[in-house]
């Protein structure tokens, strides 16, 4: 029996090398032929659509693994795998911000797991400390206007955050949810950190009397300023990018003078998860040239984090989105508080809270 299961596991290990020739990365030949044993995977990915089904398509390619997906907010998900509290009917989380994968991981909801090709992270603070997410890109918080809108407005451009809080920009901002963006969470931690609790606070409850709407999806702002339906958008600068080169020449990119902070869009396995080793060859997939640099070609403009991937070229046209432009943002401090703090944001909305954030 054990010399029948030594010639499979040994035809499983060649399937899997034979399954990755083309790939440049070396995947281990024992993890991958126990991924294909399981022989499927589910990815829920909240980054944008194109890039999610870029990356699960060629995983499917390279290993023969079947991956079905689907995409949601990252509020969505961390609601989701909440709901289903360790009995996840998911696999993995790919893409979007991290900061609701410190509260996914703070409640359990994340399986630690130390990947091999973490160490091409360009350093260690775009990984968890304890394995249970890995960053993938890097993305700046900032603003989106519309020139032509403000323009005709005869309005000049925000350049600051304080500057937001003007009256002749009432009605004219976008912005996501935080119950369902976990851009609107980065937003809240960041005024936290550079203004302090109380005063962080009360900056959002004024700026929330200039916000027209607020979005499911954190790039949600973005896709309405070309078309002038939104006038300044707050979000991460390479969805603005993106627009740009769609044609919509008259967005400005503007990263706050006061100071901002960034995104780490990570990956993470789900504890419960039905397919391990499928979702750990993810894990090393998702920190793999094969997988990050398919964003250029998906439209997903951000800065990578790892050492032996190529950042996407069009960021070359923007040089004034400079990924160190930015805050030393205390990720340990948002694992531990981004919940709090988001509830602390509605109390100190009050009743100013009742409608605007409706998630159904």
């Amino acid at each position: 029996m054990k010399k029948i299961l030594s010639i499979l596991l040994a035809a499983l290990m060649l399937l899997g090398c034979v399954s990755v020739a083309g790939a440049e990365t070396e995947f281990d030949p024992e993890l991958v032929a126990a991924a294909q044993a399981e022989g499927e995977l589910v990815v829920y990915g909240s980054c944008e659509e194109s890039y999610l089904i870029a990356a699960c398509q060629h995983f499917e390619e390279l290993f023969g693994i079947k991956v079905s997906y689907q995409r949601l907010s990252t509020g969505e998900v961390q609601a989701k795998i909440s709901n289903e509290n360790g009995n996840p009917s998911g696999d993995v989380w790919f893409g979007g911000t991290n900061d609701p994968y410190n509260e996914a991981a703070a409640a359990g909801l994340l399986m630690p797991y130390e990947a091999k090709n973490a160490s091409h992270l360009v350093n260690e603070s775009y990984r968890d400390p304890e394995g249970y997410w890995y960053g993938i890109y890097k993305g700046i918080l900032g603003f989106m206007v519309n020139n032509e809108e403000l323009q005709r407005l005869g309005l000049e451009a925000p350049q600051s955050w304080d500057d937001l809080l003007k009256e002749e920009y009432k009605g004219l901002i976008w912005l996501s949810n935080p119950n369902t963006a976990g851009t609107a969470k980065l937003v809240i931690n960041t005024m936290v950190q550079m203004r302090g609790h109380d005063e962080g606070l009360a900056y959002l409850v004024e700026l929330d009397k200039n916000i027209a709407q607020y979005t499911k999806s954190g790039s949600g702002p973005s896709k309405k300023v070309g078309i002038g339906e939104c006038v300044i958008a707050i979000g991460f600068l390479h969805d603005g990018v993106y627009q740009i080169l769609q044609g919509y020449d008259n967005i400005g990119l503007i990263i706050p003078s006061d100071g901002t902070s960034y995104e780490i869009g990570s990956t993470a396995i789900f504890e419960g998860a039905a397919h391990v080793n499928a979702a750990k060859l993810w894990i090393e997939y998702a920190l793999s040239p094969e997988c990050v640099e398919l964003a250029d070609d998906a439209g997903s403009y951000q800065f990578l984090v790892i050492d032996n991937a190529e950042t996407p070229a069009a960021l070359a046209a923007f040089p004034e989105l400079d990924p160190t432009k930015t805050i030393d943002y205390d990720f340990a401090d948002a694992k531990a508080n981004t919940s709090k703090y988001v509830q602390d944001y509605f109390d100190a909305l009050g009743s100013a809270a009742d409608d605007r954030f409706k998630t159904e």
